[in-house]
């Protein structure tokens, strides 16, 4: 189930950041609203990267077992 939820997770968040670049593209926010959509941006941004740097770990230690499913500890803190 957590792979779902983390598939969700970042379609969810590449979404979100999709509606906030067509609003800051719209031109007609404030300055305010314009700056608290770039953060919101940048933190939605994070979360994708790292939704996905853990996604390209995870191919690789696939890979690195020669495509054979084996148990083994997996830290999404690690960099490969």
């Amino acid at each position: 189930m957590a792979r779902k939820k983390a598939a969700v997770d970042f379609e969810q968040s590449l979404a979100e950041l999709h509606q906030l670049v067509e609003r800051l593209e719209g031109g007609e926010l404030s300055l305010e609203d314009s700056l608290a959509c770039f953060e919101q941006g940048i933190r939605l941004t994070r979360d994708c990267q790292a939704a996905l740097g853990q996604a390209e770990q995870k191919v690789q230690i696939l890979l690195a077992h020669g495509g054979t499913l084996e148990t083994a500890p997996f830290d999404a803190d690690a960099q490969p």
